[in-house]
């Protein structure tokens, strides 16, 4: 006799009680994720700020702190939650208040490698964000003060802390320089 599981619904990760980690819903199956380090927080948090001060400045959309989940499939579910997040104001405005993860993929999705990330891990994150349609992914890398822009599995730009963050096509003429993530 052979025991099966049930794959885990988006509803099911809703429901869970807060026990201290966050979780992301990888086809049906529960993946644990420890809380993020200080350093991780403040690179998350300094892009969060300014980005969200710009979209809040120009009515563009909004932006979404980490533990937000965004729906990217169903049977089996899939759930990921970026460290920041921007989604247009017309997309925001179609999904309405309803209760759950946004149904979708956001348009900008910011992920910070934590020191307990495999770049493997980070890898499927940003496959899983693009073939969902994010428009752009930003995986800020703390440990060598680099960012990449990733616009398809193939078009990626590599930037230092010299160089400027440009997404403005995705958040309309928001732009940030490297350096400040990281300060």
């Amino acid at each position: 006799m052979v025991a099966t599981t049930q794959p885990v619904t988006a509803e099911d990760l809703l429901r869970m009680p807060d026990d201290g980690f966050r979780y992301e819903l990888i086809q049906g199956e529960l993946k644990k994720m420890p809380p993020a380090g200080y350093v991780h927080g403040e690179s998350a948090m300094s892009i969060g700020i300014s980005m969200g001060n710009h979209v809040k400045a120009n009515g563009l959309g909004s932006v979404y702190a980490a533990e937000t989940g965004f729906l990217l499939a169903s049977n089996p579910d899939h759930v990921r939650a970026p460290d920041a997040a921007f989604v247009r104001r017309e997309r925001r405005e179609a999904v309405g208040d309803a209760p759950g993860f946004f149904p979708g993929a956001p348009d900008l999705a910011i992920e910070v490698v934590s020191p307990n990330d495999r770049y493997a891990e980070v890898d499927e994150k940003v496959a899983d964000w693009l073939e969902a349609g994010t428009l752009a992914v930003v995986v800020v890398n703390p440990r060598s003060r680099t960012v990449y822009v990733h616009r398809s599995l193939t078009d990626v730009a590599a930037l230092a802390e010299s160089d400027t963050l440009d997404v403005s096509d995705v958040v309309h003429g928001w732009r940030m320089p490297v350096k400040d993530i990281f300060e």
